[in-house]
Protein backbone atom coordinates (compact mmCIF):
# COMPACT_ATOMS: atom_id res chain seq x y z
CA UNK A 1 0.00 0.00 0.00
CA UNK A 2 2.81 2.72 0.75
CA UNK A 3 4.75 1.45 -2.73
CA UNK A 4 1.20 2.26 -4.34
CA UNK A 5 1.05 5.82 -2.69
CA UNK A 6 4.47 7.15 -3.00
CA UNK A 7 4.15 5.96 -7.22
CA UNK A 8 0.84 8.07 -6.89
CA UNK A 9 2.32 11.46 -6.39
CA UNK A 10 5.35 11.00 -8.81
CA UNK A 11 5.76 13.92 -10.54
CA UNK A 12 7.34 14.00 -14.36
CA UNK A 13 9.51 16.95 -15.98
CA UNK A 14 9.11 17.32 -19.42
CA UNK A 15 12.07 19.29 -21.18
CA UNK A 16 11.02 21.19 -24.32
CA UNK A 17 12.21 22.13 -27.28
CA UNK A 18 13.18 26.17 -27.31
CA UNK A 19 10.71 26.86 -30.58
CA UNK A 20 7.64 27.74 -31.74
CA UNK A 21 6.88 28.62 -27.63
CA UNK A 22 3.16 29.38 -28.12
CA UNK A 23 2.41 26.03 -29.94
CA UNK A 24 4.07 24.04 -27.10
CA UNK A 25 0.93 24.21 -24.54
CA UNK A 26 -1.93 23.72 -26.74
CA UNK A 27 0.07 20.35 -28.40
CA UNK A 28 0.61 18.81 -25.00
CA UNK A 29 -2.83 19.38 -23.76
CA UNK A 30 -4.16 18.03 -26.74
CA UNK A 31 -2.03 15.06 -26.46
CA UNK A 32 -2.99 14.78 -22.73
CA UNK A 33 -6.72 14.94 -23.82
CA UNK A 34 -6.02 11.73 -26.10
CA UNK A 35 -5.45 10.31 -22.67
CA UNK A 36 -8.13 11.25 -21.00
CA UNK A 37 -6.31 13.17 -18.71
CA UNK A 38 -6.43 16.89 -17.44
CA UNK A 39 -3.15 18.77 -17.83
CA UNK A 40 -1.68 19.56 -14.11
CA UNK A 41 1.51 21.77 -13.59
CA UNK A 42 3.59 22.09 -10.59
CA UNK A 43 2.62 25.43 -9.01
CA UNK A 44 5.89 27.06 -10.52
CA UNK A 45 5.13 26.15 -13.53
CA UNK A 46 6.43 29.14 -16.73
CA UNK A 47 4.79 28.41 -19.96
CA UNK A 48 7.92 29.89 -21.66
CA UNK A 49 10.43 27.70 -19.50
CA UNK A 50 12.35 24.90 -21.42
CA UNK A 51 11.06 22.50 -18.01
CA UNK A 52 7.38 21.68 -17.08
CA UNK A 53 6.58 19.31 -14.24
CA UNK A 54 3.19 17.70 -14.62
CA UNK A 55 1.36 15.35 -11.84
CA UNK A 56 -1.32 13.07 -11.98
CA UNK A 57 0.11 10.86 -14.67
CA UNK A 58 1.16 7.32 -15.74
CA UNK A 59 4.63 6.44 -17.37
CA UNK A 60 2.24 4.82 -19.58
CA UNK A 61 0.58 8.58 -20.53
CA UNK A 62 4.02 10.13 -20.62
CA UNK A 63 5.24 7.09 -22.93
CA UNK A 64 2.44 7.84 -24.99
CA UNK A 65 2.49 11.77 -25.05
CA UNK A 66 6.61 11.12 -26.32
CA UNK A 67 5.41 9.09 -28.77
CA UNK A 68 3.58 12.01 -30.85
CA UNK A 69 4.88 15.31 -29.63
CA UNK A 70 7.56 17.15 -31.56
CA UNK A 71 7.85 20.33 -29.38
CA UNK A 72 9.21 17.90 -26.46
CA UNK A 73 12.62 16.57 -26.33
CA UNK A 74 12.45 14.28 -23.50
CA UNK A 75 10.84 13.23 -20.75
CA UNK A 76 12.04 12.47 -17.40
CA UNK A 77 10.67 10.51 -13.99
CA UNK A 78 11.24 13.79 -11.55
CA UNK A 79 13.73 12.47 -8.41
CA UNK A 80 14.44 15.77 -7.11
CA UNK A 81 14.95 19.56 -7.95
CA UNK A 82 16.14 22.37 -6.42
CA UNK A 83 16.98 26.31 -6.91
CA UNK A 84 20.65 24.99 -5.58
CA UNK A 85 22.38 21.72 -6.21
CA UNK A 86 22.30 21.98 -1.86
CA UNK A 87 18.20 21.82 -2.42
CA UNK A 88 18.65 19.24 -5.03
CA UNK A 89 20.75 17.05 -2.43
CA UNK A 90 18.28 17.44 0.25
CA UNK A 91 15.26 16.73 -2.70
CA UNK A 92 16.48 13.68 -3.77
CA UNK A 93 17.23 12.29 0.23
CA UNK A 94 13.24 12.98 0.48
CA UNK A 95 12.39 11.17 -2.52
CA UNK A 96 10.69 7.69 -1.36
CA UNK A 97 13.80 4.89 -1.60
CA UNK A 98 11.29 2.38 -3.26
CA UNK A 99 10.82 4.31 -5.86
CA UNK A 100 14.24 4.31 -6.42
CA UNK A 101 15.76 0.87 -5.50
CA UNK A 102 14.01 -0.92 -8.66
CA UNK A 103 16.59 0.98 -11.19
CA UNK A 104 19.36 1.23 -9.06
CA UNK A 105 19.94 -2.46 -7.45
CA UNK A 106 23.31 -4.05 -7.91
CA UNK A 107 22.47 -6.59 -11.22
CA UNK A 108 21.29 -3.24 -13.23
CA UNK A 109 23.48 -1.05 -15.30
CA UNK A 110 23.19 2.90 -15.65
CA UNK A 111 24.62 6.13 -17.19
CA UNK A 112 24.21 9.79 -15.83
CA UNK A 113 24.04 12.55 -18.48
CA UNK A 114 24.14 16.25 -17.80
CA UNK A 115 22.33 18.91 -19.41
CA UNK A 116 22.75 22.37 -19.43
CA UNK A 117 20.06 24.82 -21.02
CA UNK A 118 21.65 28.36 -22.15
CA UNK A 119 24.67 27.48 -20.84
CA UNK A 120 27.63 25.10 -21.94
CA UNK A 121 29.74 23.15 -19.59
CA UNK A 122 33.35 21.67 -19.95
CA UNK A 123 33.81 17.85 -19.55
CA UNK A 124 35.61 18.22 -16.39
CA UNK A 125 32.73 20.36 -15.02
CA UNK A 126 30.51 17.65 -16.11
CA UNK A 127 32.33 14.99 -14.41
CA UNK A 128 32.27 16.28 -11.33
CA UNK A 129 28.48 17.02 -11.40
CA UNK A 130 28.15 13.27 -12.08
CA UNK A 131 30.77 12.54 -8.99
CA UNK A 132 28.72 14.72 -6.66
CA UNK A 133 25.77 12.87 -6.91
CA UNK A 134 27.11 9.93 -5.06
CA UNK A 135 25.30 10.32 -2.19
CA UNK A 136 22.60 8.41 -4.19
CA UNK A 137 22.26 4.47 -3.47
CA UNK A 138 23.74 3.16 -6.83
CA UNK A 139 24.37 0.18 -6.56
CA UNK A 140 24.80 -1.37 -10.80
CA UNK A 141 27.07 -0.98 -12.96
CA UNK A 142 27.90 2.01 -15.12
CA UNK A 143 27.42 1.35 -18.50
CA UNK A 144 28.05 4.74 -20.98
CA UNK A 145 27.17 2.26 -24.21
CA UNK A 146 24.24 0.63 -23.56
CA UNK A 147 22.86 0.96 -19.93
CA UNK A 148 19.51 -0.28 -18.69
CA UNK A 149 18.75 2.76 -16.85
CA UNK A 150 19.64 6.39 -18.12
CA UNK A 151 19.61 9.43 -15.00
CA UNK A 152 19.47 13.01 -16.12
CA UNK A 153 20.85 16.18 -13.77
CA UNK A 154 19.29 18.91 -16.03
CA UNK A 155 20.31 22.80 -14.89
CA UNK A 156 18.56 25.66 -15.72
CA UNK A 157 19.96 28.77 -16.58
CA UNK A 158 17.33 30.93 -17.79
CA UNK A 159 16.53 32.36 -21.15
CA UNK A 160 18.77 35.09 -21.49
CA UNK A 161 21.81 34.29 -23.74
CA UNK A 162 23.17 37.92 -22.73
CA UNK A 163 23.53 37.56 -19.00
CA UNK A 164 24.24 34.12 -18.30
CA UNK A 165 24.14 33.64 -14.31
CA UNK A 166 27.37 31.73 -13.00
CA UNK A 167 25.18 29.19 -10.71
CA UNK A 168 21.80 27.85 -12.00
CA UNK A 169 18.48 29.44 -11.42
CA UNK A 170 17.21 25.74 -11.08
CA UNK A 171 18.06 21.93 -10.95
CA UNK A 172 16.36 18.60 -11.56
CA UNK A 173 17.26 15.04 -11.29
CA UNK A 174 15.36 12.30 -12.79
CA UNK A 175 14.97 9.11 -14.64
CA UNK A 176 14.77 9.03 -18.30
CA UNK A 177 11.67 7.62 -19.82
CA UNK A 178 11.37 8.77 -23.45
CA UNK A 179 12.16 11.26 -26.05
CA UNK A 180 10.33 13.00 -28.12
CA UNK A 181 9.43 13.03 -32.01
CA UNK A 182 11.93 16.00 -33.28
CA UNK A 183 13.41 13.52 -35.36
CA UNK A 184 10.67 13.42 -37.92
CA UNK A 185 11.14 17.37 -37.93
CA UNK A 186 14.63 16.50 -40.41
CA UNK A 187 12.95 12.92 -41.67
CA UNK A 188 10.45 14.73 -43.31
CA UNK A 189 12.17 17.81 -44.35
CA UNK A 190 10.59 19.39 -47.42
CA UNK A 191 13.97 19.95 -48.78
CA UNK A 192 13.94 16.56 -48.93
CA UNK A 193 10.32 15.64 -50.14
CA UNK A 194 9.26 14.48 -53.54
CA UNK A 195 6.85 17.13 -54.07
CA UNK A 196 6.78 20.16 -53.05
CA UNK A 197 5.42 23.41 -53.93
CA UNK A 198 5.91 27.22 -53.23
CA UNK A 199 3.33 27.22 -50.28
CA UNK A 200 4.42 23.32 -49.03
CA UNK A 201 4.18 23.51 -45.09
CA UNK A 202 6.62 23.37 -42.88
CA UNK A 203 7.06 19.86 -41.52
CA UNK A 204 7.14 20.46 -37.81
CA UNK A 205 4.45 22.78 -38.07
CA UNK A 206 2.52 20.35 -40.22
CA UNK A 207 3.16 17.84 -37.41
CA UNK A 208 2.39 20.63 -34.32
CA UNK A 209 -1.16 21.09 -36.72
CA UNK A 210 -1.74 17.21 -36.54
CA UNK A 211 -1.37 17.09 -33.07
CA UNK A 212 -3.70 20.25 -31.70
CA UNK A 213 -6.33 18.69 -34.15
CA UNK A 214 -5.63 15.34 -31.92
CA UNK A 215 -5.23 13.24 -35.04
CA UNK A 216 -4.84 9.50 -34.31
CA UNK A 217 -5.27 6.16 -35.70
CA UNK A 218 -8.01 5.18 -38.07
CA UNK A 219 -9.32 9.15 -38.26
CA UNK A 220 -10.34 10.11 -41.31
CA UNK A 221 -8.29 13.87 -41.65
CA UNK A 222 -9.78 16.44 -44.76
CA UNK A 223 -7.82 19.37 -46.20
CA UNK A 224 -9.94 21.52 -48.52
CA UNK A 225 -6.88 23.45 -49.70
CA UNK A 226 -4.61 20.28 -49.87
CA UNK A 227 -1.95 21.98 -51.89
CA UNK A 228 1.31 19.95 -52.41
CA UNK A 229 -0.40 17.88 -48.98
CA UNK A 230 2.03 18.68 -46.34
CA UNK A 231 -0.52 18.36 -43.91
CA UNK A 232 -1.61 14.74 -45.52
CA UNK A 233 1.71 13.69 -44.76
CA UNK A 234 1.84 14.38 -40.90
CA UNK A 235 -1.61 13.40 -40.28
CA UNK A 236 -0.93 9.68 -41.86
CA UNK A 237 2.78 9.70 -40.41
CA UNK A 238 0.04 9.15 -37.25
CA UNK A 239 -1.90 6.46 -38.72
CA UNK A 240 -5.08 8.81 -40.13
CA UNK A 241 -6.51 8.31 -43.61
CA UNK A 242 -6.17 11.34 -45.67
CA UNK A 243 -7.72 13.04 -48.40
CA UNK A 244 -7.86 16.55 -49.74
CA UNK A 245 -9.22 19.46 -52.52
CA UNK A 246 -7.77 22.34 -54.10
CA UNK A 247 -8.91 24.21 -57.12
CA UNK A 248 -5.34 24.46 -58.51
CA UNK A 249 -5.49 21.36 -61.40
CA UNK A 250 -2.14 21.44 -62.16
CA UNK A 251 -0.82 21.11 -57.81
CA UNK A 252 -3.46 18.48 -57.62
CA UNK A 253 -2.33 16.39 -60.89
CA UNK A 254 1.96 17.66 -60.37
CA UNK A 255 1.95 19.41 -63.72
CA UNK A 256 3.28 22.37 -64.84
CA UNK A 257 6.61 24.76 -63.76
CA UNK A 258 8.65 22.60 -60.74
CA UNK A 259 9.02 24.85 -57.34
CA UNK A 260 12.35 23.56 -57.15
CA UNK A 261 15.93 25.02 -57.72
CA UNK A 262 17.42 24.41 -61.46
CA UNK A 263 14.34 22.45 -62.43
CA UNK A 264 11.87 23.91 -65.02
CA UNK A 265 9.00 21.35 -65.10
CA UNK A 266 7.49 18.57 -62.84
CA UNK A 267 8.39 15.35 -63.26
CA UNK A 268 6.01 12.21 -63.79
CA UNK A 269 5.70 10.77 -60.53
CA UNK A 270 5.59 13.97 -58.61
CA UNK A 271 2.43 14.03 -56.67
CA UNK A 272 1.17 14.44 -52.96
CA UNK A 273 0.55 9.66 -53.32
CA UNK A 274 3.98 9.98 -54.28
CA UNK A 275 5.29 12.11 -51.04
CA UNK A 276 2.68 9.23 -48.61
CA UNK A 277 4.85 6.57 -50.69
CA UNK A 278 8.33 8.11 -50.12
CA UNK A 279 7.10 8.13 -46.13
CA UNK A 280 5.63 4.30 -46.05
CA UNK A 281 2.08 5.58 -45.73
CA UNK A 282 0.59 5.45 -48.90
CA UNK A 283 -1.92 2.86 -47.94
CA UNK A 284 -3.44 5.92 -45.35
CA UNK A 285 -3.71 7.63 -48.72
CA UNK A 286 -7.54 8.11 -50.27
CA UNK A 287 -7.24 10.70 -52.88
CA UNK A 288 -7.69 14.34 -53.42
CA UNK A 289 -9.85 15.65 -56.14
CA UNK A 290 -9.60 18.97 -57.90
CA UNK A 291 -12.94 20.99 -56.12
CA UNK A 292 -13.94 24.52 -55.17
CA UNK A 293 -13.92 25.44 -51.17
CA UNK A 294 -16.76 27.47 -51.90
CA UNK A 295 -18.92 25.16 -53.41
CA UNK A 296 -18.39 21.53 -51.30
CA UNK A 297 -18.94 18.70 -52.96
CA UNK A 298 -19.87 16.42 -50.02
CA UNK A 299 -22.96 15.23 -48.81
CA UNK A 300 -24.89 16.27 -45.74
CA UNK A 301 -23.86 14.62 -42.49
CA UNK A 302 -20.71 14.52 -40.25
CA UNK A 303 -17.69 12.72 -42.15
CA UNK A 304 -14.30 14.09 -40.74
CA UNK A 305 -12.77 13.48 -37.37
CA UNK A 306 -10.80 16.05 -37.86
CA UNK A 307 -10.49 19.43 -40.94
CA UNK A 308 -6.84 20.46 -40.99
CA UNK A 309 -5.66 23.16 -43.57
CA UNK A 310 -3.47 26.51 -44.62
CA UNK A 311 -6.03 28.76 -47.03
CA UNK A 312 -3.98 31.16 -49.14
CA UNK A 313 -4.05 34.62 -47.90
CA UNK A 314 -3.24 36.21 -51.78
CA UNK A 315 0.24 36.84 -50.90
CA UNK A 316 2.60 33.71 -52.69
CA UNK A 317 -0.77 32.02 -54.01
CA UNK A 318 -3.97 34.04 -55.24
CA UNK A 319 -7.38 33.70 -53.83
CA UNK A 320 -9.65 32.23 -56.66
CA UNK A 321 -13.29 30.63 -56.95
CA UNK A 322 -15.50 29.70 -60.16
CA UNK A 323 -17.91 31.85 -60.80
CA UNK A 324 -17.82 35.38 -62.64
CA UNK A 325 -19.48 38.69 -61.95
CA UNK A 326 -20.03 38.34 -66.02
CA UNK A 327 -23.06 36.71 -67.12
CA UNK A 328 -22.26 33.07 -68.58
CA UNK A 329 -24.55 30.96 -70.69
CA UNK A 330 -24.37 27.49 -70.59
CA UNK A 331 -24.85 24.61 -73.18
CA UNK A 332 -28.57 23.44 -73.86
CA UNK A 333 -27.66 20.12 -72.37
CA UNK A 334 -25.92 22.00 -69.51
CA UNK A 335 -23.00 19.93 -69.88
CA UNK A 336 -19.81 21.70 -70.99
CA UNK A 337 -17.18 20.15 -73.78
CA UNK A 338 -14.02 18.21 -72.26
CA UNK A 339 -12.20 21.23 -72.76
CA UNK A 340 -13.61 23.71 -70.93
CA UNK A 341 -11.67 25.95 -68.35
CA UNK A 342 -14.10 27.05 -65.68
CA UNK A 343 -13.76 30.86 -64.91
CA UNK A 344 -12.68 31.90 -61.73
CA UNK A 345 -12.78 35.18 -59.51
CA UNK A 346 -11.54 37.01 -56.40
CA UNK A 347 -12.07 34.58 -53.15
CA UNK A 348 -12.01 36.98 -50.61
CA UNK A 349 -10.54 35.65 -47.12
CA UNK A 350 -13.60 37.02 -45.47
CA UNK A 351 -15.61 34.17 -47.68
CA UNK A 352 -12.52 31.68 -47.07
CA UNK A 353 -13.53 31.81 -43.05
CA UNK A 354 -17.38 32.18 -43.32
CA UNK A 355 -17.09 29.13 -45.91
CA UNK A 356 -14.38 27.03 -43.86
CA UNK A 357 -15.87 27.64 -40.45
CA UNK A 358 -19.97 26.68 -41.82
CA UNK A 359 -18.06 23.80 -43.94
CA UNK A 360 -16.42 22.69 -40.35
CA UNK A 361 -19.68 22.68 -38.15
CA UNK A 362 -21.51 20.70 -40.56
CA UNK A 363 -18.89 17.90 -41.71
CA UNK A 364 -17.11 17.46 -38.55
CA UNK A 365 -17.94 14.64 -36.22
CA UNK A 366 -18.81 15.88 -32.90
CA UNK A 367 -15.04 16.63 -31.00
CA UNK A 368 -13.74 16.56 -34.29
CA UNK A 369 -11.50 19.70 -34.28
CA UNK A 370 -10.79 22.38 -37.04
CA UNK A 371 -6.98 23.67 -36.73
CA UNK A 372 -6.30 26.35 -39.75
CA UNK A 373 -3.66 29.33 -40.23
CA UNK A 374 -5.52 33.05 -40.35
CA UNK A 375 -3.02 36.22 -41.58
CA UNK A 376 -3.31 39.20 -39.12
CA UNK A 377 -1.42 42.23 -39.89
CA UNK A 378 0.27 43.16 -36.36
CA UNK A 379 -0.10 46.84 -35.72
CA UNK A 380 -4.17 46.18 -36.32
CA UNK A 381 -4.73 42.76 -34.58
CA UNK A 382 -7.17 41.91 -31.36
CA UNK A 383 -8.80 39.02 -30.60
CA UNK A 384 -11.96 39.94 -31.94
CA UNK A 385 -10.52 39.24 -35.57
CA UNK A 386 -10.80 35.88 -34.65
CA UNK A 387 -13.88 34.02 -36.61
CA UNK A 388 -16.27 32.35 -34.28
CA UNK A 389 -19.29 29.98 -34.67
CA UNK A 390 -21.78 28.78 -32.48
CA UNK A 391 -21.11 25.25 -32.77
CA UNK A 392 -17.24 25.33 -33.02
CA UNK A 393 -15.60 26.52 -29.39
CA UNK A 394 -12.05 28.22 -29.58
CA UNK A 395 -9.50 26.37 -28.05
CA UNK A 396 -6.31 28.19 -28.80
CA UNK A 397 -4.61 30.87 -31.08
CA UNK A 398 -1.16 30.64 -31.50
CA UNK A 399 1.21 32.88 -33.12
CA UNK A 400 3.92 32.52 -35.54
CA UNK A 401 5.65 36.03 -36.75
CA UNK A 402 6.42 36.25 -40.02
CA UNK A 403 7.66 40.16 -39.99
CA UNK A 404 7.72 42.70 -38.17
CA UNK A 405 4.50 43.79 -39.24
CA UNK A 406 2.54 40.24 -40.28
CA UNK A 407 2.02 37.05 -38.57
CA UNK A 408 -0.54 34.35 -38.91
CA UNK A 409 -2.30 32.58 -36.06
CA UNK A 410 -2.69 28.85 -35.60
CA UNK A 411 -6.19 28.71 -34.60
CA UNK A 412 -7.74 25.39 -33.21
CA UNK A 413 -11.36 24.94 -32.66
CA UNK A 414 -12.94 21.58 -31.55
CA UNK A 415 -16.75 21.04 -32.90
CA UNK A 416 -19.34 20.99 -29.83
CA UNK A 417 -23.26 20.88 -31.41
CA UNK A 418 -24.78 20.22 -34.35
CA UNK A 419 -25.79 23.29 -36.93
CA UNK A 420 -28.98 24.45 -36.55
CA UNK A 421 -31.05 26.80 -38.80
CA UNK A 422 -30.36 29.52 -36.92
CA UNK A 423 -26.48 28.98 -36.43
CA UNK A 424 -24.40 31.02 -38.85
CA UNK A 425 -21.03 32.73 -38.55
CA UNK A 426 -21.31 35.54 -36.16
CA UNK A 427 -17.92 37.96 -36.91
CA UNK A 428 -16.71 38.91 -40.05
CA UNK A 429 -19.56 41.48 -41.71
CA UNK A 430 -18.11 44.08 -38.40
CA UNK A 431 -16.17 46.80 -40.02
CA UNK A 432 -13.35 46.34 -36.99
CA UNK A 433 -12.44 42.86 -39.31
CA UNK A 434 -11.30 44.80 -41.93
CA UNK A 435 -8.16 42.95 -42.98
CA UNK A 436 -10.35 40.70 -44.63
CA UNK A 437 -13.07 42.49 -46.32
CA UNK A 438 -12.52 42.68 -49.89
CA UNK A 439 -10.06 41.38 -52.53
CA UNK A 440 -6.64 40.98 -51.85
CA UNK A 441 -7.44 43.40 -48.51
CA UNK A 442 -4.71 41.46 -46.66
CA UNK A 443 -2.44 41.59 -49.32
CA UNK A 444 -2.31 45.27 -49.59
CA UNK A 445 -2.02 45.72 -45.94
CA UNK A 446 1.02 42.98 -46.05
CA UNK A 447 3.10 45.17 -49.18
CA UNK A 448 2.21 47.88 -47.11
CA UNK A 449 3.82 47.72 -44.35
CA UNK A 450 6.49 45.98 -46.29
CA UNK A 451 7.56 49.28 -48.62
CA UNK A 452 5.91 52.31 -46.32
CA UNK A 453 8.86 52.04 -43.95
CA UNK A 454 10.51 55.83 -42.45
CA UNK A 455 14.01 54.62 -42.81
CA UNK A 456 15.90 52.52 -45.72
CA UNK A 457 17.41 50.40 -42.98
CA UNK A 458 14.21 49.40 -41.65
CA UNK A 459 12.57 48.27 -45.13
CA UNK A 460 15.99 46.61 -45.71
CA UNK A 461 15.41 44.61 -42.20
CA UNK A 462 12.01 44.02 -43.02
CA UNK A 463 12.42 42.64 -46.88
CA UNK A 464 15.43 39.91 -45.87
CA UNK A 465 13.73 39.12 -42.68
CA UNK A 466 10.38 38.24 -44.73
CA UNK A 467 8.77 34.88 -44.22
CA UNK A 468 5.48 34.50 -45.87
CA UNK A 469 2.78 31.80 -46.97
Amino acid sequence: MAATSSRSCVQYLLHLAHDNLDFRLPEIKALLTLRGKPFQPSESFKEKSPFWCLGGLSEEDVRSIMSRSVCAKSAFELWGQGQTLSELRTSLLNYPLENMSPFMHKDSTYRINVYTFNKTLVFADRIKRIDAMEYLPFEGTVSLKSPQHIFCLLEDYGTDPNNIPEQPDYVYFGRWIADGQRELIRSHSVKNRHFIGNTSMDSGLSFIMANHAKVKENDLVFDPFVGTGSLLVACSQFKAYVCGTDIDYNTIHGKGRSSRKNQKWRGPDENIRANLRQYGTERMYLDVMVSDASKPVWRDGSLFDAIITDPPYGIRESTRKTGSHKDISKPHDGIFAESHVPVSQAYHLSDIFTDLLNFSACHLVMGGRLVYWLPVYRPEYCEEMVPLHPCLQLISNCEQTLSSHTSRRLITMEKIKEPEESDSLAHLADPRFSPYQGHNAFREKYFCGLNKRCGKEDNKADVNGESTN
